[in-house]
């Protein structure tokens, strides 16, 4: 399986995947800390991709959803956006309405 099938495969298996630096307890930078509170504010439940511990996906990702930055969030198997989109979702009220919508698992 090539990275893109593997991306692809895990955004199909998972409602809600985070591709990031680090991991949810230990993110590597500020952005990935960021869609990782948010989301735990929210009570998400996500699959998560450490981008640092899997070098191939970090570009692997870029390429998959042409977005260039990291943190990215899948739901759905649709690209959400990474750390400003998100953050601009959750002022407004629409990752709210996105996860009350979808069938995400929400705790």
């Amino acid at each position: 399986m090539n990275v893109h099938e593997e991306i692809e495969h895990i955004i199909t298996q998972n409602a809600v995947v985070l591709f990031m630096k680090g991991t949810p307890d230990e993110p590597l930078c500020g952005f990935s800390a960021r869609v990782v509170e948010i989301l735990h504010s929210l009570n998400v439940d996500c699959a998560v991709v450490d981008v640092i511990a899997q070098p191939a996906m970090r570009d692997g990702v870029k390429a998959f959803s042409d977005w260039p930055t990291l943190p990215q969030l899948f739901v759905q198997g649709t690209f959400i956006g990474g750390c400003d989109i998100v953050t601009e979702m959750y002022k407004t009220g629409e990752l709210q309405k996105l996860f009350q919508t979808s069938e995400s698992p929400v705790a």
